[in-house]
């Protein structure tokens, strides 16, 4: 039998055993593919799921009724756009010319997200600035900041623990805190986590210890999103 017909003959058992791994394998890069719905997995939560596609969790939880968000569960499917008719202050649609000239009456508009005031901020560990806001390597929405293994990460600014564990591709071990409606921080590649999701940090506590980024060299990937939206952690860090 010539190459090609062994190829061709091998091929339905090789796309039937990469579909099997791709149900049952770890998580890969494709889950960072827009998408308009994500189902809910084991140890989720609202705010995982927000900073995984880059939404805010009070959207999330509008768009899909949740009430505060707190109740999900696994196998739940949950919306990650609004829902048709659904109308936005944030974004207003243009009109379509092509709509009819009486369509139904839209949801009521959500109220705006809060712009509250930002946190006093700190830098969250002693070295310099290896990679900057949108650089790569990395996730390209924060900066990697340089150091030593094992040197202390500490919390940029007073708030709540919403996140600690492994579960978002790209970030190795992560710490996710609340400083208040409209800010969150982010703390990544740690080497420990030394806190845990419900607990309330101060300003310079330490959190986690340093671990080894992109290149395998030791750094701390940090971000800060305001309602949200990725932004340049340097713009709210004191000068150096």
């Amino acid at each position: 039998m010539s190459n090609a017909r062994r190829l061709a003959s091998a091929l339905p058992a090789v796309v039937t055993a990469l579909v099997m791994l791709s149900g049952c394998g770890p998580a890969t890069r494709w889950d960072h593919t827009p998408r308009d719905y994500h189902v809910v997995r084991s140890g989720e939560t609202l705010f995982k799921i927000a900073w995984r596609y880059g939404k805010d969790h009070r959207d999330l939880a509008r768009w899909n009724g949740l009430g505060d968000g707190s109740l999900i569960y696994p196998g739940q499917v949950i919306r990650l756009t609004p829902p048709p008719g659904y109308a936005s202050q944030r974004s207003a649609a243009p009109a379509d010319p092509r709509a009819p000239t009486s369509p139904p009456a839209p949801r009521p508009a959500a109220p705006p997200l809060p712009e509250l005031p930002s946190p006093g901020w700190q830098w969250p560990a002693a070295g310099g600035v290896a990679v900057g806001f949108g650089e790569r390597p990395g996730t390209g929405t924060g900066i990697l900041i340089g150091g030593r293994a094992g040197d202390p990460i500490v919390a940029a600014a007073p708030g709540q623990v919403v996140y600690s564990g492994s579960g978002l591709i790209g970030y190795g071990q992560l710490i996710i805190l609340r400083h208040n409606d409209t800010y969150l921080s982010a703390y990544g590649h740690n080497a420990s986590l030394l806190v845990k999701e419900g607990e309330t940090v101060d300003r310079g506590q330490r959190i986690a210890t340093m671990g080894e980024g992109p290149g395998r060299e030791p750094r701390l990937h940090f971000e800060i999103r305001r309602n949200g939206q990725p932004v340049d952690p340097r713009q709210f860090l004191p000068a150096r």
